[in-house]
């Protein structure tokens, strides 16, 4: 019996110390999904060395503006996708949605710092056809292409709607 009870302590230890350990088990899933938040000062200048532009139709920055394009609150790998896109593509790349409000809510979204807006040009157009895999349309109707990174490029007419999982384009 205590033979037993010895062998049912050291195995629940064993499974305790690594569950709990550091980048295992549940301390490892909450730090799993933690992201980099940026201020609208860091972004810009992570854009500007990379070439990188912006717009916006209010020429603005203010996030709580909807004709403003801000990067308040951008996720560090998104914004480094925007730059892996760049140097990946060679094309003239143009930001002109960010973290404002009024885009679609929802988790991976403008407003929590996921999705950045390019404008279209024929470079860009050409990369994300040839480069990534067209998965179909999206919920609401627009084509999507999808990079082997898992991020998502939707064609909304004017304009690519980017969604960045990851830092890769």
């Amino acid at each position: 019996m205590r033979l037993r009870v010895r062998t049912a302590m050291s195995t629940l230890t064993l499974v305790a110390t690594a569950l709990f350990a550091p980048g295992v088990g549940v301390a490892a899933s909450t730090d799993a999904f933690a992201v980099t938040k940026l201020t609208h000062a860091q972004a810009t200048a992570m854009f500007r060395a990379a070439g990188i532009t912006w717009s916006s139709s209010g020429g603005c920055s203010n996030r709580n503006v909807s004709t403003c394009t801000s990067f308040d609150g951008l996720n560090q790998a998104t914004a480094q996708g925007a730059v892996t896109l760049k140097n990946a593509s060679g094309c003239a790349i143009n930001i002109t949605g960010g973290t404002e409000t009024g885009h679609a809510s929802g988790t991976y979204s403008h407003w929590n710092g996921y999705k950045l807006d390019y404008a279209k040009n024929t470079c860009l157009n050409n990369y994300v056809h040839n480069a990534f895999t067209y998965i179909g349309l999206r919920g609401d109707g627009y084509p999507q292409w999808q990079a082997a990174s898992g991020n998502i490029y939707a064609d909304e007419g004017n304009h690519w709607d980017a969604l960045y999982y990851s830092c890769g384009c």
